[in-house]
């Protein structure tokens, strides 16, 4: 660290030893070296930067003909197709930012750490295998703690807050910011927002004061202690409750919905100038965020799927022409459902949104059920909750609504399957099935999380709040090869993480139940010809 850097060095908290400036690996350009990839039609003006680089245009927002600030992502380019999309930083619209030294260095926790800090210029690979003909080089920057911080201890007052519905481990995430911002950095003050839950509850007066000794053991529990909503997003309220409280680092819990209003937060903090870092951790059990490797709660929610998967299973095989249906959530992805397949071995058939299936005539479902229960005397299905939405009948479909959240209200396949199945083997085949349905979804969504993702709610709380006292802001956590890294909010919620069913993973599905693609040879060509995201190439097992 150089000598006018030192000079400017507050001493932290007291309850670490004082920062020894000649005990640190060497400093290396910031992020302040970083700028924006802009349009042609806009221009750049000059803003400061974190940390000891030299000067550059790093702006991330721009001002167009019609006096708007549009945000621009924050791009960098550089040799052999790399390419860093880069996340916001106080410092790109706030000038003279004080640094102070990270106390991570003197917690007796990190003493025997190698290196305390992630190198400035760490990122993570978006994609590792690459052909000639895929994108490459596309980064993100590393997630960890670093060298210098832009917030004291003292001065920080946190704030968290859940959203959308109930997910295993968010109790885990809510405990281990509050005891990761208390024992790694020693912040004591840290706000629940509660009454009503979710965006709404920054309308209250009433907040929950976090301490260790609060959140001890609720990631045992289901649930949030926070309480969760969805909607209530008014974004000059949210501000102004933040504003008002003197809160300068917000985390919010939740899946794409929340963190598009998390992004629209940002945005509104950025526009009044406010030293407040906004960190989104994603939330969603249906796994359908993208670029992150997965999300957490969903190995919890594959795990507490086999049940119902297994008691389906020993009620179909205890009767004659016994068929067990399990509903498993999914609204647009069919991940829980394909691996709880994968995982179950007891499933016959596996049903998604991203694969169409029919009913009737040749090769079709009806077909397949009749086959299967001459053959073996039983059968499991599974299907996802967004599976077959377009084969619900017109009188039904016209029913369309939409939650708080803005999500259209989808019908229940499972009781339309159950009794579409029972219609055609009673009054056309003059078969006598029996049928047991089984709708797991609110148990599996309010039990603890596992062990695997107690630990990686661990890794996501810790990635959020080193990044958070780093300075940098707008951004989520999440692991991308492997690797935590700051996602822009923006490469999370422009589309939404779905099976590939050309993918291998999926034709391993479909190899342990043995059923048909239910395809037709058009069908399966466009498939195969086209309809697959660039960013789902990485899939490809």
């Amino acid at each position: 660290m150089d000598t006018s850097t030192s000079a400017s060095l507050v001493t932290p908290s007291p309850r670490f030893r004082r920062f020894d400036s000649a005990n640190t690996f060497p400093a290396t350009g910031s992020h302040r070296r970083y700028y924006s990839s802009l349009p042609p039609s806009c221009s750049q003006s000059p803003r400061g930067g974190g940390g000891g680089g030299t000067a550059n245009t790093d702006t991330t927002h721009v001002m167009v003909a019609n006096s708007k600030t549009v945000a621009v992502p924050k791009v960098v380019t550089g040799d052999g197709g790399y390419l860093l999309e880069d996340v916001p930083h106080l410092s790109d619209y706030i000038q003279d930012l004080p640094i102070y030294p990270n106390p991570l260095q003197d917690n007796p926790a990190y003493s025997v750490v190698k290196q305390y800090f992630v190198n400035v210029d760490d990122t993570v690979a978006k994609t590792i295998v690459v052909s000639k003909e895929s994108p490459r080089g596309t980064h993100f920057r590393r997630a960890g703690p670093r060298q210098k911080v832009y917030f004291e201890s003292d001065e920080v007052q946190a704030c968290i807050v859940t959203c959308g519905g109930l997910c295993p481990g968010l109790n885990t995430v809510i405990r281990e910011i509050v005891c990761g911002l208390y024992h790694m950095y020693g912040v004591t003050r840290v706000l629940g927002i509660d009454v009503g839950g979710g965006y709404k509850g920054f309308y209250a007066r009433n907040t929950i004061s976090l301490t260790p000794k609060v959140v001890n053991n609720i990631h045992k529990r289901g649930g949030t202690i926070l309480g969760t909503s969805r909607g209530g997003h008014d974004t000059s309220k949210i501000v102004d409750s933040i504003q008002d409280r003197g809160i300068n680092q917000v985390y919010i819990i939740g899946g794409d919905g929340t963190q598009k209003g998390a992004s629209v937060i940002f945005e509104e903090i950025r526009r009044r100038g406010m030293k407040v870092a906004v960190v989104g951790i994603p939330k969603t059990i249906d796994n359908d965020i993208p670029v992150i490797d997965k999300s957490f709660g969903f190995d919890t929610a594959v795990e507490e799927a086999q049940r119902a998967i297994s008691a389906a299973h020993v009620e179909s095989e205890s009767i004659e022409n016994g068929i067990g249906l399990v509903k498993l959530m999914g609204r647009h992805s069919g991940f829980i459902a394909m691996y709880a397949t994968l995982a179950s071995r007891d499933v016959d058939c596996c049903l998604i949104p991203e694969s169409p299936f029919y009913l009737e005539g040749p090769g079709g479902l009806f077909e397949y059920i009749e086959k299967r229960l001459k053959e073996y005397g039983h059968m499991v299905i599974v299907v996802a909750e967004g599976a077959g939405q377009e084969l619900l009948s017109e009188n039904t479909r016209t029913l369309d609504k939409m939650d708080a959240s803005g999500n259209k209200q989808l019908q229940d396949v499972g009781l339309w399957l159950s009794q579409k199945i029972k219609d055609h083997f009673s009054k056309k085949q003059k078969m006598t099935i029996n049928l047991k349905y089984i709708d797991p979804t609110y148990m599996i969504r309010a039990v603890p999380s596992n062990a695997s993702d107690n630990v990686y709610c661990t890794l996501l709380a810790h990635s959020a709040i080193h990044g958070a006292m780093a300075g940098y802001t707008g951004f989520t956590v999440g692991p991308v090869n492997g690797t935590h890294g700051y996602i822009p909010f923006q490469r999370i919620t422009e589309r939404q993480h779905k099976v590939v069913i050309t993918d291998r993973m999926w034709a391993r599905c479909l190899s342990s139940t043995n059923q048909p693609s239910f395809f037709s040879k058009l069908q399966l060509f466009e498939k195969k010809a086209g309809g697959i995201h660039v960013d789902d190439l990485e899939n490809f097992g």
